[in-house]
């Protein structure tokens, strides 16, 4: 799957915004608009936002299930 293909499931997931993702992943709040207007990313960001994505998917499973809270 695509490091972009893997964000826009990530954003939908998450309801986090474009902007959001971008700074906290790479530093720059354009970063998803970018990506669909077709920029690349190299191999170091593609790296930096398998990071991102790994560690968000870590802390989500770390959290604990609250009774009735429909999880």
């Amino acid at each position: 799957m695509s490091v972009h293909r893997k964000i826009e499931k990530f954003l939908r997931a998450t309801d986090m915004p474009p902007t959001k993702f971008g700074r906290l992943a790479v530093s720059d709040p354009r970063f998803v608009f970018d990506l669909r207007m077709g920029r690349e990313p190299g191999a170091k960001i593609t790296a930096r936002v398998e990071a991102f994505l790994a560690a968000q998917k870590l802390a989500q499973q770390q959290q604990p299930q609250h009774p009735g809270s429909g999880r």
